[in-house]
């Protein structure tokens, strides 16, 4: 018996599908959800997403949001949420890169700019982790 998993970011559906298994970056830490999982309401910490299907597995990166999980259904509400496969591995790297030069340089920032591009070079990390990771890890087991 499956669990049903949608993944939602601001602007799309990342996810929808029957899962046998889901594998959250919760607050309090990774969190292994199954049917007929009791009820609760978690925040999201930058992580992964796991969803299996039998020997599939399917990993997205999240950066923040909330997670409620009812017996049949996990609903993500992410601040940010990406197919690992679906990563511009060269866009990622652009955006680590920029943010490095920004912080790097002497002159100050106001408190919202610091924030928001330690966000940006956070994300950017995070999916190129998750590109090393992850779509190493694919290759490997199709050999």
């Amino acid at each position: 018996m499956p669990i049903r998993c949608e993944i939602v970011s601001q602007d799309r559906v990342v996810f929808k599908g029957d899962v046998d298994i889901v594998t959250l970056p919760g607050a309090e830490g990774e969190m292994g959800i199954l049917p007929d999982h009791s009820p609760l309401l978690t925040i999201l910490k930058f992580g992964i997403i796991s969803a299996r299907t039998g020997k599939d597995v399917v990993h997205f990166t999240v950066a923040g949001g909330v997670a409620e999980v009812q017996p049949d259904q996990v609903t993500v509400l992410a601040d940010a949420a990406e197919n690992v496969e679906e990563i511009d591995l060269q866009r990622a790297e652009n955006a680590r890169r920029r943010a490095e030069e920004v912080l790097q340089q002497k002159t100050s920032l106001d408190t919202d700019t610091f924030l928001a591009i330690q966000t940006s070079l956070r994300k950017s990390n995070l999916r190129l982790e998750a590109v090393r990771k992850y779509r190493r890890a694919k290759s490997q087991t199709r050999e």
